[in-house]
């Protein structure tokens, strides 16, 4: 896809914004009143901190898919998404706010960003890849349809974001950007990882991304204690969409029987893998409680849990990613 560069990278960007303004401005509206154990947090009190988190995730992702998939940009963008998470914990800690807080950090992460892919772009200039624009290798298309599942499945995860009140408005501003900001990078992902981009596939993928979009603001229109059904229907919509962008199309037409079977994946493997990967965080991994401390936040009140949803999520879209990035016919044989 020749768009790939703009819109990966145009999509980086704002996922910057974004995490700039969700580091100044939503962030303080979670940090607690006082240090007493009765006004201690509750379940999902740091929400800004997870959408901020899949602010973060996205800026790789989007790196990925300016770099089509290739190793010499995704290995970057992943030690880049790492040290982003380290500089917002100790940005945290100093608790920023304000419209020039927000600026200043704005315009850093975007320097950091220009400078990190002007690199990528003059490494790449000095060894240009064996192969054709327009014809990826298998092993390209791969990271492409796999980050692809990883948006998609941390689109669920915002679209389900909770607070302890579930009543701020900025919430559910949040959930909804930083929902669409996801879908975008889903959906542009999987088409970057088509074998060819045609008319099919371009109508098919605006057609995606006007469904997942809807299905974001169906979710974030339900209570919270009927979301369930809502967020395993927008997975199945959305990761079973990917399939169809990414996959083979063998003599024009996609292999049903595949695609069913993706949408069955599609529909209970997300959710099975948060709650599984939740529950080891609760009670193995206490992640959580870490990063809140590292932060200088208030722990969590002892009866409730501290569970870092954005990483479950982040976990949860990899192994999304293991059962349904095989883009090709071989790919997809190789699970026989």
């Amino acid at each position: 896809m020749r768009s790939a560069r703009p819109v990966g990278l145009f999509l980086s960007a704002i996922a910057v914004l974004l995490w700039a303004y969700g580091l100044t401005r939503w962030q303080p509206l979670t940090e607690p009143l006082g240090p007493w154990s009765e006004h201690l947090p509750g379940n999902n009190a740091y929400w800004a901190r997870d959408l901020r988190f899949m602010a973060i995730m996205a800026v790789p992702l989007g790196l990925v898919l300016a770099g089509r998939g290739r190793a010499r940009w995704s290995g970057p963008a992943v030690v880049l998404g790492g040290c982003w998470v380290a500089a917002d914990v100790a940005i945290d800690r100093a608790d920023p706010i304000g419209v020039d807080a927000t600026v200043l950090l704005a315009v850093a992460g975007c320097a950091v960003l220009g400078v990190v892919a002007a690199i990528l772009l003059w490494w790449e200039r000095r060894t240009p890849p064996a192969w054709e624009p327009g014809t990826p290798p298998a092993g390209d298309r791969r990271v492409l349809t796999g980050a692809a599942c990883v948006a998609g499945v941390l689109t669920l995860v915002a679209a389900g974001m909770e607070s302890p009140t579930d009543r701020e408005p900025e919430l559910n501003q949040g959930a909804l950007t930083t929902g669409a900001l996801l879908v975008a990078l889903a959906v542009g992902a999987a088409l970057a990882a088509a074998p060819a981009r045609t008319r099919a596939r371009v109508g098919l993928a605006a057609g995606l991304i006007v469904a997942a979009l809807l299905g974001v603001g169906l979710v974030r229109a339900v209570a919270p204690s009927e979301r369930l059904l809502p967020e395993a229907a927008l997975g199945a919509v959305l990761l079973t969409g990917v399939t169809l962008l990414a996959w083979d199309w063998p003599g024009g037409r996609p292999i049903w029987r595949h695609h069913a079977l993706a949408a069955l994946i599609a529909l209970v493997g997300p959710l099975l893998f948060l709650v599984a990967i939740g529950i080891t965080m609760i009670f193995t991994l206490p992640i959580g409680p870490a990063f809140t401390a590292l932060a200088g936040n208030s722990p969590i009140h002892a009866a409730d849990s501290d569970l870092l949803v954005s990483l479950a999520g982040l976990i949860a879209g990899l192994g999304v990613a293991l059962l349904l990035a095989r883009p090709s016919v071989e790919d997809r044989r190789r699970l026989r």
